[in-house]
C-alpha cells in the first residue's frame, strides 16, 4: 500500500515526463504511472525478500560451522536467537509472501556477495550485538529489533542501491518511503495470525487507486489553464529561472485543490511544499507556497473552489 504522499510522488515523477517526452499520450502516461506503482511495490517484496535471505544465510552459516573438522564449542552449540527470531520464523512461513516469491521470484538469487556483505554489516552492529545478548521468547521484541535492524543498518547499506537500480529505473528516490512501509508491515504483524497475516497491497482501496489517476489525468488534461493561473500570479519572479520541477510540483497541487473537494486545501498545500523541499530546490518550499497560496485565494474568491481548508 503506498501512501498518499508517494501517490503524488509518482503522479509528479509521469508528468514531468511526459512534458518532457513532448508527443506522448495521457493514456500511456497513466499506463506508465500505474507500472510504476506496481515497481514500488515489487520493492516493497524485495526488502522483504532481503531480511529472509539474511535468515537464510545465518542458518547456513551454523549448519557450516557444525561440519567442520574441529568445530568449536560456539559452532556446536550457536547462538541461534537471530535465526529463531519469532517475526522472521512468521514471515518465513508467510503464504502472500511465499506465494509472491514462488511468482516472481528474488531480486536476491543473483547477489550471494552483497548478501554476505550486509550480513557482515549486520553482525558487526551494536543492535545485532544487544540483541543476541537478550533472551529469546519476546514477540514484540522480536519485531521492533527487524524494523530497527532494517532502518539502521539494512537501509543504509549502499550495496543494494546499484542492485535497485539495475532492476528498475523506477526505484530511485523511493526508498525511505518503501522502508517506511515494510516498516509499518513489521509492526503491524500479530503472532496470533501466524502464516495468514496479510502484506500490504499495491493500493489501500479503490478510493486511492481512483484518487491517483484521476490526479494524474486532470493534472495533464488541465496543463495550459493552470500554467496560464502560475504565471499570472509570478509576475514578479523571472519565470524562464524558476525551476521547471517547481512549475510541475504546482500544476499537480491545482489538480489536487480543485478536483478533490473531500481533501482540505491546507492538507494539499501541506503535501506539495513537502514533496518540494525533498525533490526541488532548497528555496522552493517557500516560492511554491506563497505562490499556491495567492491562486488559492484567488480561486476561493472567484468561486472555483468551495470547500474546508482554506490557506491562511
Amino acid at each position: 500500500m503506498l501512501s498518499r504522499r508517494l501517490l503524488r510522488v509518482k503522479v509528479v515523477q509521469m508528468a514531468y515526463a511526459h512534458y518532457q517526452k513532448g508527443e506522448v499520450s495521457i493514456q500511456q502516461t497513466e499506463n506508465e504511472l500505474f507500472h510504476s506503482i506496481a515497481k514500488s511495490h515489487e520493492m516493497y517484496h524485495a526488502f522483504l525478500l532481503l531480511l529472509l535471505e539474511l535468515k537464510n544465510f545465518a542458518e547456513n552459516r551454523i549448519e557450516l560451522r557444525k561440519q567442520k573438522k574441529r568445530p568449536s564449542e560456539e559452532d556446536l552449540n550457536p547462538n541461534l536467537r537471530f535465526v529463531e527470531n519469532g517475526f522472521m520464523v512468521q514471515l518465513a512461513n508467510n503464504e502472500s509472501l511465499l506465494a509472491y516469491n514462488s511468482k516472481n521470484g528474488t531480486p536476491w538469487v543473483n547477489h550471494p556477495e552483497t548478501i554476505k556483505g550486509l550480513f557482515n554489516i549486520v553482525t558487526e552492529s551494536e543492535l545485532y550485538t544487544e540483541y543476541m545478548a537478550t533472551e529469546a521468547g519476546d514477540y514484540d521484541a522480536d519485531k521492533k529489533f527487524i524494523a530497527k535492524l532494517l532502518e539502521k543498518v539494512i537501509a543504509p547499506f549502499e550495496s543494494l542501491y546499484s542492485i535497485f537500480e539495475e532492476q528498475s529505473v523506477y526505484w530511485n528516490d523511493e526508498v525511505e518511503f518503501v522502508i517506511s512501509m515494510v516498516v509499518k508491515t513489521i509492526k503491524g504483524f500479530s503472532e496470533e495470525n501466524a502464516e495468514k497475516e496479510p502484506l500490504l497491497p499495491e493500493f489501500k482501496d479503490d478510493e486511492d487507486r481512483d484518487f491517483v489517476q484521476r490526479l494524474c489525468r486532470k493534472t495533464l488534461v488541465n496543463h495550459k489553464d493552470n500554467m496560464e493561473l502560475i504565471k499570472k500570479f509570478t509576475k514578479n519572479w523571472d519565470f524562464d529561472r524558476v525551476a521547471y520541477l517547481d512549475l510541475v510540483i504546482m500544476q499537480v497541487a491545482l489538480a489536487e485543490i480543485t478536483e478533490f473537494k473531500n481533501i482540505p486545501i491546507n492538507v494539499s498545500l501541506n503535501e506539495y511544499i513537502e514533496i518540494a523541499k525533498y525533490y526541488s530546490t532548497n528555496k522552493s518550499g517557500v516560492f511554491i507556497n506563497g505562490v499556491l497560496d495567492k491562486i488559492t485565494e484567488h480561486l476561493i474568491a472567484e468561486k472555483v473552489i468551495n470547500k474546508p481548508g482554506k490557506a491562511n
